[in-house]
């Protein structure tokens, strides 16, 4: 027979419902009296967690590469995605696909940031900053990298703990250092409340400009003395262009000071080919000189007023030869070879 819903096997109990526990036995788990309720709730309370507020900033960085990156660049990307526990990775990109494919990727893993490494040549390193898909996006050239392994420093900091962004006074009087320093403070800060970061501000990242370039440093804070140990990785930035859309559109600011690797390259190489061919023109003007004939000078009269003519002797023409001088025997040789004769003797005895 086919059996109906709610229907117990025979061999089951039935199951009893839960009972409230009363008020004595509240008291008697927790310890308390049965009169001091209040008192024992207050002692014996669990804490709240840690972080009791809501997480709002749902900020997400992808950081990833494209393929041909070498190693430090690689170290340094991972170092990023340690200090920053918003973010996001991904698989590294191909050279042939374009650059607005990185929106499609950003939307497939839910990021409204990017941080895109991009390697020319395997040894020019390109940074794009963008804020997808609507832009703005920046484009810098990545100068002395140094990573956290490479530094050895002696700070330290919680992984994953929020970071404060001190930032140089000259981002806010230039626009376009203005519109940069916005995006900076969006990817680099870690969104309150978020659930891998920790409720602990225990270190700095630095933005300075320098020589037209951004500065980025990483210091820990020292809670004895408030003073300030750098742990790394440090790197800076050089502004090439910004850009209305996100990896394209209308460009905002070009720097006029930025010269591209190509180009430094190509000038030092000139240099070096000037110094080689002034060595070389040098060298064939001396050649010259020892192949010129000597310039003649014309006698100076004056030159003969101070010498003397020697008196002239008759030339005397010897017949006869010279008589030989004597030889004059040593007297003291033979008395030489007698004691010679002597120590011999001497020594064989």
């Amino acid at each position: 027979a086919a059996k109906r819903k709610g229907a117990v096997p025979a061999g089951r109990p039935k199951k009893r419902a839960k009972r409230a526990p009363s008020a004595a036995e509240a008291a008697a788990k927790t310890g308390a009296k049965p009169g001091a309720e209040g008192a024992g709730q207050a002692e014996y309370s669990i804490p709240p967690p840690v972080s009791q507020g809501k997480w709002k900033n749902k900020e997400r960085v992808l950081i990833f590469s494209s393929r041909g990156i070498n190693f430090r660049t690689r170290h340094l990307m991972q170092d990023l995605r340690t200090l920053m526990p918003h973010s996001k990775a991904d698989t590294k990109m191909d050279r042939k696909d374009q650059l607005f494919v990185i929106n499609e990727a950003c939307e497939m893993k839910n990021c409204n940031k990017c941080i895109f490494f991009e390697a020319k040549k395997k040894q020019d390193l390109y940074m794009w900053l963008s804020n997808t898909p609507q832009g703005p996006s920046a484009k810098f050239l990545v100068q002395n990298i140094h990573t956290l392994a490479e530094l050895k420093m002696t700070g330290n900091c919680l992984r994953g703990s929020r970071p404060l962004l001190s930032f140089d006074p000259a981002f806010d009087k230039e626009p376009h250092y203005a519109l940069l320093k916005e995006l900076f403070i969006q990817i680099f800060s870690t969104p309150r409340y978020h659930p891998k970061s920790q409720p602990f501000v225990d270190h700095v990242f630095t933005f300075t400009i320098t020589d037209e370039r951004i500065w980025f440093r990483n210091y820990q804070i020292i809670e004895e003395d408030a003073s300030l140990v750098e742990i790394g990785p440090r790197f800076v930035l050089n502004l090439i262009k910004i850009f209305e859309g996100s990896f394209g559109g209308a460009t905002l600011y070009e720097n006029p000071h930025y010269q591209s690797p190509n180009m430094h390259r190509r000038l030092i190489r000139l240099s070096v080919a000037a110094k080689f061919r002034e060595k070389q023109q040098v060298k064939e003007v001396q050649k010259i000189k020892k192949k010129g004939g000597k310039v003649l000078i014309g006698e100076d009269p004056t030159e003969v007023v101070f010498e003397t003519p020697a008196e002239e002797k008759p030339v005397e023409i010897q017949l006869v030869k010279p008589e030989s001088k004597p030889i004059v025997k040593d007297k003291k040789k033979p008395r030489k070879i007698q004691r010679k004769k002597q120590k011999k003797l001497f020594r064989t005895e």
